[in-house]
């Protein structure tokens, strides 16, 4: 288990970083979304083109950000249920939420994106709008955030056996909604205890 679990840590490590990264993407969406208003209602000036990399930036945000969602625990989960669970309960409604859901979920929209992602690459597909973007980092995003939240939902399979093993603390344990959840889990994931 333990070979498991430092890879879970890895994944883990690159899905924090990954979804502390997405934050400037946030800022740079808004400082553009500001500029383009401005420039609007100010100046009568309208880009597509500013327009569509708002766009863009929110779907990088959300399709890179699914899986540092789920490694934060705050998906969309019902926790008026949930709460109810006995830990063991609820790591094993999160397995086989994971393998019979999220996994298949996952492994089509990558085998669906992907071919999408290839066409508009090979094509050159462009927006229809006048002076709109190329269509291909967009439709990267689709088998890109998948195969993040894929490799995400591995990790926390690692993390539910273990938990249900012995080998570390509640991964779904938290204090609060909102809270930081699962320290020490994290803790030891890291190797500090």
């Amino acid at each position: 288990m333990k070979p498991l679990l430092a890879l879970s840590r890895v994944i883990d490590a690159v899905t924090d970083r990954l979804g502390h990264g997405l934050t400037w993407l946030i800022l740079a969406a808004v400082v553009i979304s500001g500029g383009n208003a401005i420039m609007r209602k100010a100046f009568n000036i309208g880009s597509n083109a500013w327009l569509e990399v708002q766009w863009y930036l929110f779907a990088a945000v959300f399709m890179l950000g699914a899986g540092y969602a789920f490694l934060k625990n705050v998906h969309v989960r019902i926790d008026f249920l949930s709460g109810r669970l006995s830990p063991r309960a609820r790591n094993w409604i999160d397995i086989v939420g994971i393998v019979v859901f999220l996994v298949p979920l996952c492994v089509m929209m990558i085998d669906l994106g992907w071919p999408l992602f290839v066409n508009a690459w090979e094509s050159g597909e462009m927006s229809q709008n006048a002076g709109g973007l190329i269509r291909w980092p967009v439709m990267l995003l689709i088998p890109l955030g998948m195969t993040l939240l894929l490799v995400q939902a591995i990790s926390e399979l690692i993390k539910r056996f273990a938990f249900l093993r012995g080998h570390i603390p509640d991964p779904l344990a938290h204090d609060e909604p909102g809270q930081k959840h699962g320290e020490e889990t994290a803790a030891l994931l890291e190797g500090k205890q």
